[in-house]
């Protein structure tokens, strides 16, 4: 079972997120609290009721290759024509193009519910929302009218086509080309891997947006243009017309997420895939920038999600396990195992590390609002540098941490978490692509330090230092054990990555090596110091409102008081292996013929 966590949701959108000052800015006119809370509700139904009890049926008889054709799991079509029929790809996209114009705070939490629901299922909408942001960004009108509208509705998905057996993460080698046509279109020729939804039998088209290179392309990534290549051409009445000459070969067998078909695409074995440019030659990376921004934040929500579910999924298992007397003597009968103090540390650093990571996804999420809808464009610049900042951090910070969480589901159910019908397996076989699809944790670090550090010379990681010191000084004025252990440690934490950002920028010409070692410590260390604020803003926003609810607001306050103590402490640790004068030469130190 999966029980949408919507009490969570609209706190972390109200209180953190700032659901209130995002609903006055332009255009969120119809963003009121009851419309909020029906859409919660509504896609929460159809993600308990439809979507998550196919989520076992999919594990265990996935997506199947058949002479070319994908056919998908049973009950997934039906669920999806369930889906679109809601409209719910197209909460957050425009209203011209016939969606629902909602902000992405609004979106998000959707997003989590879908992901939490069933995985697989969610990664073809994902895809989908990734080609309409791409388009919508960089299309031309006529292909925006030809195709953003049917991708909205459901009735076409789209994909995402970057990478080739050669070239992996590195696209300056891709290699498929396109070759111009005298009526303006290009006819594409190559192969591209790990293609998520790449075939299937769930909508009437497939609008694959693929990479190659024209002719007279120059080497490395310059040399990239963004092409559309439908499943099948378009007619001019905007029907699909003759099969394309793009073909699924074969998809994988995956450790997890095995009802998602990842294709193996091959284009042009007949003639030449038949493509339209997007936007101008050689601007290809560019575009497709938009569309893997898009869907790296998503990636960061399947890892909120697939926490949540491993931690409701562990939770109510120790609820019924008996096993054992508990420890203090309290019973000198077996009790069910959430009494044993290591399963409630465990129980608690699952529930702690979910709800930061939340906190800090839908808060990102509103920084996106603003740096579309602010009228002032100062303000929506700055925005933009705050989003930019946090998007490799909820990427790379909640998924390896949605490994960590689905891991400790396993734990808490013992022996039986190993095997694969209790279902805790699937979760953790699920969490481990998670942090390795839209660019590694490597890449999401990188992109930290190199685009989100040094570029603006640690402007926007400063300014949320500063703010995480206001918060640290809002807390010393309260009372109480919590309060204090939390102002403590984010203390610590603040000075933590204060540190870091101040090593980043003072190393990474002298000595870039030593500063890219520690890259992936360091988007670990900002993960946790802001996520750790997003906990203590939700301690003092639930003192604030405690007589409302004071079942609700307790459990928030203990929570944060576990991240505050138990998760909070390795900034420090983190910091420690960052800065470290031989922390580089430590990983260096082994040859390549001692490994």
């Amino acid at each position: 079972m999966y029980n949408a966590p919507i009490s969570d949701m609209l706190f972390v959108m109200k209180e953190l997120a700032g659901l209130d000052e995002i609903a006055a800015l332009p255009g969120g006119e119809d963003v009121t609290p009851e419309t909020v809370q029906a859409v919660l509700q509504e896609c929460a139904k159809l993600c308990e009721e439809v979507l998550a009890p196919l989520n076992v049926e999919g594990d265990r008889n996935p997506s199947r290759w058949e002479n070319g054709q994908v056919h998908t799991s049973p009950g997934f079509a039906d669920a999806f024509r369930q889906y679109v029929a809601g409209g719910w790809q197209g909460v957050q996209h425009p209203q011209e193009y016939e969606g629902q114009g909602l902000p992405k705070l609004v979106g998000t939490p959707c997003v989590e519910m879908l992901n939490a629901a069933n995985l697989s299922f969610a990664l073809c909408p994902l895809l989908s929302d990734g080609a309409i942001e791409a388009l919508l960004t960089a299309g031309s009108e006529e292909q925006k009218k030809r195709f953003v509208p049917k991708l909205i509705s459901g009735e076409w998905t789209g994909t995402m086509n970057l990478t080739e057996p050669q070239a992996g993460s590195d696209l300056a080698a891709v290699r498929t080309r396109a070759e111009p046509q005298a009526d303006g279109s290009y006819k594409l020729f190559g192969t591209k891997i790990f293609i998520t939804w790449g075939e299937h039998d769930m909508a009437e088209n497939i609008v694959h947006l693929v990479l190659a290179r024209t002719p007279t392309a120059p080497e490395g990534v310059k040399g990239i243009s963004l092409f559309i290549v439908p499943k099948f051409l378009v007619n001019d009445d905007g029907s699909p017309g003759m099969r394309n000459d793009v073909h699924c070969v074969s998809i994988e067998h995956k450790l997890g997420i095995k009802a998602s078909p990842t294709a193996v695409l091959q284009y042009g074995d007949y003639g030449g895939a038949v493509g339209q440019l997007i936007g101008e030659e050689n601007r290809g990376l560019e575009y497709m920038f938009i569309m893997m921004n898009a869907a790296r934040f998503a990636v960061g929500m399947q890892g909120v999600a697939i926490s949540e579910r491993a931690y409701q999924k562990a939770a109510a298992y120790a609820k019924e396990r008996v096993q054992s007397r508990p420890v203090d003597g309290s019973s000198k009968a077996a009790v069910t195992i959430i009494h044993h103090p290591d399963v409630r540390r465990m129980l608690s650093t699952m529930r702690a590390l979910t709800e930061a990571a939340r906190a800090l996804a839908y808060v990102a999420a509103g920084e996106s609002d603003r740096a579309h809808r602010h009228p002032d464009e100062a303000v929506r610049a700055q925005h933009q540098a705050r989003y930019e900042y946090l998007v490799p951090i909820v990427k790379g910070w909640s998924t390896e941490l949605a490994i960590d969480v689905a891991s400790l589901g396993v734990q808490v159910h013992g022996g039986m978490g190993f095997i694969e019908e209790t279902g805790a397996a699937q979760f953790y076989r699920d969490a481990r692509i998670l942090a390795i699809y839209e660019g590694t944790t490597a890449i999401q670090a990188n992109d930290l330090i190199g685009r989100k550090t040094l570029r603006d010379g640690g402007a926007a990681a400063q300014v949320l230092i500063d703010e995480i010191g206001q918060t640290v000084a809002e807390l010393g004025t309260h009372e109480g054990a919590a309060f204090k252990s939390m102002a403590k440690h984010l203390a610590l934490g603040q000075q933590a990555l204060a540190s870091a950002v101040g090593f980043v920028l003072a190393n990474a010409k002298r000595d870039p090596n030593a500063v890219f070692a520690g890259s992936v410590p360091y988007l670990k260390l900002a993960g946790v110091v802001l996520g750790g604020w997003q906990m203590a803003r939700a301690m003092l926003a639930s003192q604030r409102l405690m007589q409302d609810d004071p079942k609700f607001h307790g459990a928030k306050i203990a929570t944060a008081q576990c991240f505050a103590v138990h998760v909070l402490p390795q900034a420090v640790a983190l910091e420690a292996a960052i800065v470290s004068a031989n922390g580089a030469e430590g990983m260096l130190a082994l040859s390549e013929d001692q490994f």
